[in-house]
């Protein structure tokens, strides 16, 4: 394999895609023209381990290589309330804004719930003596000897970062940016204009508090991966599939909380559209969640996305997570009931199948019960599975419900999948969405042994299990372009706007985005700018994201979206809510080789599969030529990924190696019947 760049970047030619996730971190690198894919167990204690040993494996730290890493360090210290000690300074009479919030209760129809604990403590909430209105005029700004107050005040607290948070701080942002060179230099401060400058004094002060709670950790890890590799260069994926050098990284760390899932969306769609397939609905399985997401051609983007109990106004890949992975763990409620997840067995014991000490029994115990991972397999290649300790698992686990190992280990699957399903229609049927059009496309190490069920109980008859598949989030860290997105609150009628306004506005937000993006390589003539606006009727909360136009055109389009979302329009005025900007350089150019199969046998052996009468032949997917036809039941084998091809299920592997499933008897395969590949 040989990689071409669309911009003269300087970049090595090398090129490393690092995934961590919670039990794998992931490895695809391109280098001299060939492929090279790693797994290595997670170190969550210390996530640069993982990487480090991967990259001592591969390359050697001395190599110049480009670096393009999907980190969960943001994500896991949000949720393990991880971050560095964080007071919030805002207006007067706002202190208690990120305590209130939008007092939505979690369980609208429990009586007693348990009060959660603030964002910040309320003696580090301390209120600045500045005010702007909403037209942006300054109602009051800070004297000299407040500011000296205000940085006395802070310097005596345990914290070692800011949020500032003034209200309409997106009308006059100088105003946050003179508070921050006030306060002590030790301090890590991030203003609410710079990381979100739109409306909503709670949503942009948890994204600013987020931000400047996670910063100092993400750039401590970020310089210590940097500094152990001399002569790389390590860049970030961001929630919204756009790259971002390490070096600046930490500074928006509230845009690093989805690196990892953003990164296997970018993946899945590259691989798709190699196939022609640009209609998706994914399923991103890995040890301990599953990302669930909808492709139209271009990655969906959301501002209502959630981490945790915390809402992330931020743009992010629009996509819906559950706590079912293979390391989910099933046991049995007081009430007898089976449950699934969301708790897993990570990487260290891991399921009992890992030979490791593990004794709880988890999906991917029960699929080495059902069959589906035959025991001669060896996990990423190396981990050789203990098929005893997943049946004694999962026996335990069946005597609790009156069932033997391989009743448990049914019932297991079929919760998982059910989980999954809900995920999917969560994403898809419930937005309105008909899915039956759409491609199911699976990644992630598990996904391959659930897609045919997954897609049958959607009623969908294609599927794309796609190469590499058990890597995808790496793989797609190479195939995003670098890309800075702003965004500015505009909140006026759209018949009150101007062309040449939103034309000024758009080139202001541009300035600094554009420099950022030159000096990582970018040439200005590669540059790709976007402009998008959020709309909505006078008087609504939500609003509709269209491209911007000219604003008689720009209504009309709102008024048939709306219909076509909600099945109405109404007759009211429509309202400019805000501007988002998109300015990205081109992505990485691969040139893929001809796919071309490993020497070998095709024929690894068979296995017996529960429910299945006959032995099931166990094929190398390697050693599959490109148009070789299988007709399930069947099982293809991987290094780093198993598929389970079920009964009534045809693949066929295309010219890149993806393997294109079809249920049997769809009008619209065109194949017949049918033939073996050869053995």
């Amino acid at each position: 394999m040989t990689t071409r760049r669309a911009a003269p970047d300087a970049r090595p030619d090398v090129l490393l895609g690092v995934d961590t996730g919670g039990t794998f971190t992931d490895f695809v690198c391109l280098d001299g023209g060939r492929l090279r894919i790693h797994k290595a167990l997670s170190t969550p204690a210390a996530p640069e381990q993982a990487v480090l040993a991967g990259i001592d494996e591969l390359l050697g730290r001395e190599a110049a290589m480009q670096v393009v890493h999907g980190s969960t360090v943001a994500t896991n210290a949000l949720l393990e309330g991880k971050g560095v000690p964080t007071a919030y300074l805002t207006s007067p009479g706002m202190a208690d804004v990120l305590t209130l919030g939008r007092q939505a209760r979690p369980e609208l129809y429990r009586l007693w719930v348990a009060p959660q604990p603030p964002p910040v403590p309320p003696r580090w909430c301390l209120e600045a003596p500045a005010r702007i209105a909403a037209d942006g005029r300054v109602l009051r700004a800070p004297a000299p000897e407040d500011l000296r107050r205000l940085a006395a005040a802070l310097d005596a607290l345990p914290v070692e970062a800011v949020a500032i948070n003034l209200l309409f701080s997106f009308r006059r942002p100088e105003l946050e940016q003179r508070l921050a060179r006030a306060l002590p230099r030790r301090l890590f401060v991030s203003c609410s204009s710079d990381v979100l400058a739109e409306c909503g004094e709670y949503e942009r002060g948890i994204a600013t508090w987020i931000n400047a709670s996670l910063g100092p950790r993400m750039a401590a890890y970020l310089e210590r991966l940097a500094g152990a590799l001399p002569r790389g260069r390590v860049a970030v994926m961001q929630s919204h599939g756009g790259s971002i050098e390490a070096a600046v990284a930490g500074r928006g760390a509230v845009h690093l909380l989805l690196s990892g899932p953003a990164g296997g969306l970018v993946g899945a769609r590259s691989m798709a559209a190699r196939a022609g397939c640009t209609r998706l609905l994914t399923f991103d399985m890995g040890g301990t969640s599953t990302d669930v997401a909808l492709i139209d051609g271009d990655l969906r983007l959301t501002r209502e996305g959630r981490v945790g109990r915390y809402p992330v106004a931020v743009p992010m890949v629009d996509m819906h997570t559950i706590g079912a992975g293979g390391g989910s763990i099933a046991r049995v409620d007081r009430g007898g009931r089976l449950l699934v997840g969301p708790e897993s067995a990570g990487a260290d014991p891991g399921p009992a199948c890992y030979g490791r000490g593990g004794r709880a029994a988890t999906v991917t115990d029960a699929n080495v019960v059902l069959g589906r991972l035959p025991a001669f397999l060896r996990l990423g290649g190396r981990l050789p599975l203990d098929a005893d300790a997943a049946r004694a698992a999962l026996a335990r686990l069946g005597r609790a419900l009156g069932l033997d190992a391989v009743g448990a280990a049914r019932g297991v699957v079929q919760l998982a999948n059910e989980h999954m399903v809900q995920a999917l229609r969560v994403i898809s049927v419930q937005r309105g969405i008909d899915v039956r059009d759409h491609v199911l496309l699976c990644f992630g190490g598990a996904g391959g042994l659930h897609v045919c069920a997954l897609a049958e109980a959607l009623g969908m008859r294609r599927a794309l299990v796609p190469a590499h598949g058990g890597v995808l989030s790496a793989l797609g860290m190479l195939a995003a372009p670098r890309r800075r997105l702003r965004s500015q609150a505009v909140a006026r009628l759209l018949d009150e706007v101007r062309e040449d306004e939103i034309a000024a506005l758009a080139a202001r937000l541009a300035v600094e985005p554009e420099r950022a993006l030159r000096a990582e390589g970018v040439r200005p003539a590669d540059l790709r700018r976007r402009v998008e606006v959020e709309l909505r009727y006078r008087g609504q909360a939500y609003t509709l994201t269209l491209p911007w136009q000219a604003p008689a055109a720009l209504a009309a389009a709102f008024h048939e979206t709306h219909r076509a979302r909600y099945g109405h329009a109404l007759d009211l005025p429509v309202e400019l809510v805000s501007l988002r900007l998109s300015i990205e350089g081109p992505p990485p150019v691969l040139d893929w080789p001809a796919y071309r199969p490993a020497p070998g046998p095709v024929r690894l052996g068979e296995a017996a599969v529960n429910g299945v009468g006959q032995p099931v032949p166990c094929l190398a997917r390697a050693a599959l030529a490109a148009g070789d036809r299988i007709e399930g039941p069947a099982l293809i084998l991987e290094d780093i990924a198993t598929t389970w091809l079920a009964p009534g299920w045809l693949a066929e592997v295309d010219a890149c190696g993806n393997l294109l499933l079809t249920r049997r008897g769809s009008a619209d395969h065109g194949h017949g019947r049918a033939q073996p590949p050869p053995l």
